[in-house]
């Protein structure tokens, strides 16, 4: 499941201002690692105001300047900070990137229906949101540095991994680890950093479930069961109808699958160091232990960061 998403034509018109928010984000679809259902799903429906910044977003120093009880339930903490200006930063030798939020503000599932005439097809369906505000990654560092004449950017640590739920339309509920693990990503130049910059990478997506995790029916990983009670069949070996299936219930698995993810730099303040833009990712959903295949979950947001 590959699926980079083209966000520098986005960036380098857009300045993140109220006034224009409707601007659409077109999707790349010449890559041949590029889901095709995906492409052909997605295309034209990405539009700014699905990335509209919340009404009290605040700058990096307005945040800092409260206090724990004005952040305290107020959801300021799931949010990235905003940045304003159009500079531009060189990338002379290796920069440290700190304090790289993530923040999701739309999700869409992919799911395959089926058309008047009968015919499947693949389309992404919008979710609503059922974890509360825990979603924003946060905190996460890492060297940006040019190579072989590129800009590249190496995740090292941070908040890089958060638990989400959404639910489909039809009321289905699917769990996923939104992860930034292990990004490497690479950009098409060798900077500045200004507004138009892009750069992608791949993620590594841990399983949703721990190998402590226990089934209803008390099966896992390093405990529990081997087999349930119930399946005295699959036991002794007898062949039929829906082994496989008891096959994958009882053979629990920490899957670690992989993701994509694009950035676009919409915002510089040079004075502050500061960038901010717009991201879009696809990665797998939970496989609830090896034995459901995983769903295609788009995200989008926004991001903010500091170099140093």
């Amino acid at each position: 499941m590959k699926a980079v998403i083209s966000l520098a034509c986005l960036a380098g018109a857009l300045a993140f201002s109220p006034s224009n928010r409707r601007q659409t984000v077109q999707m790349k679809s010449d890559m041949p690692s590029f889901n095709k259902a995906i492409t052909a799903a997605v295309a034209g429906l990405f539009t700014i105001g699905s990335f509209n910044l919340p009404a009290q977003a605040l700058t990096k120093d307005e945040v800092l300047s409260l206090s724990y009880l004005q952040v305290k339930g107020s959801g300021l903490a799931n949010r990235c900070s905003s940045v304003t200006g159009t500079d531009s930063i060189p990338i002379n030798g290796k920069l440290k990137v700190t304090s790289l939020c993530v923040e999701p503000t739309s999700w869409q599932v992919e799911e395959e229906t089926v058309g008047k005439k009968g015919e499947a097809k693949k389309e992404l369906l919008n979710t609503k949101l059922m974890t509360r505000q825990t979603y924003t990654l946060d905190d996460i560092s890492g060297t940006l540095e040019v190579k072989d004449g590129k800009a590249v950017f190496t995740e090292e640590d941070g908040i890089d991994y958060a638990a989400t739920t959404v639910q489909l339309p039809g009321g289905e509920r699917v769990p996923f680890l939104f992860s930034l693990k292990n990004l490497v990503a690479k950009s098409s130049t060798a900077g500045p950093i200004k507004a138009g910059f892009d750069f992608s990478g791949s993620t590594v997506v841990p399983s949703y479930r721990t190998g402590l995790f226990l089934d209803p029916k008390g099966r896992g990983t390093t405990t529990g069961y081997d087999f349930a009670g119930a399946l005295p069949g699959l036991q002794n070996g007898v062949e039929g109808v829906g082994e496989e299936e008891l096959f994958a219930e009882n053979n629990k698995k920490f899957d670690v699958l992989n993701g994509d993810i694009e950035f676009a730099v919409t915002n510089v303040n040079a004075a502050e160091k500061e960038i901010a833009g717009v991201f879009a990712s696809s990665q797998p959903s939970d496989t609830d232990m090896g034995s459901k295949k995983p769903k295609t979950i788009l995200s989008k947001g926004i991001f903010y960061a500091k170099i140093e």
